[in-house]
């Protein structure tokens, strides 16, 4: 894999194979081998629950685990030490067949201690919709975020061969598709989770 320099980044986006809308400030997001991206307007926070574990085989509905935030452009959210939260990325982005990318967390936003991502730092080809953020307060002290406030950067790496299934091809389980808002996790519709209910239902 090669990882795509400014000048490259510029040629997949003029051309459309890359999509990240709104592009509004390319001189200053655009970084050497990766672009900045913004945080938008909508976050998620886990509920204070009296639930002693969140089991993906339980059929509630992880969504009421969560409640929603809707800021305006100048309120912020803060986020406190060990606090966990969703949020998505202003941006949309597309990717395509040929390429995956990685969302990395700015070294501005690290040296406070926040984390971008947890484990979903990684992007099919084909992806295209809004990407999720996984942020994690693990300093001492809590930290003011702001929408439309640069706090992750996206990098591109080229594949040796187009994928034969990228993300949202009809017989890939592709989740998180489209997405434009922070989206509880899905896991309970994955394979394995799946089966195992039908097996219970069966011994039943």
């Amino acid at each position: 894999m090669a990882i795509l320099s400014d000048a490259d980044i510029k040629k997949y986006l003029e051309s459309g194979k890359i999509l990240i809308s709104p592009l509004e400030d390319p001189e200053i997001q655009i970084q050497p081998s990766s672009v900045d991206l913004r945080i938008g307007n909508e976050f998620k926070g886990f509920r204070i629950i009296r639930k002693p574990v969140i089991d993906p085989m339980d059929k509630s509905d992880l969504e009421s685990y969560m409640e929603s935030f809707y800021l305006e452009d100048n309120e912020p959210f803060i986020i406190h030490p060990g606090e966990f939260a969703l949020a998505t990325t202003y941006e949309t982005v597309k990717i395509p067949g040929d390429l995956v990318a990685r969302v990395e967390g700015r070294s501005s936003m690290g040296r406070l201690g926040i984390t971008m991502h947890v484990t979903a730092g990684y992007i099919d080809p084909g992806f295209h919709g809004k990407i999720t953020l996984e942020i994690s307060n693990i300093g001492k002290m809590p930290v003011a975020l702001y929408t439309g406030q640069r706090v992750c950067q996206i990098v591109f790496e080229t594949m040796t061969s187009p994928s034969e299934k990228p993300y949202g091809h009809p017989d890939r389980d592709s989740k998180y598709m489209g997405q434009e808002r922070p989206i509880t996790s899905k896991i309970k519709h994955d394979y394995e989770i799946k089966n195992r209910f039908k097996q219970i239902k069966l011994f039943k």
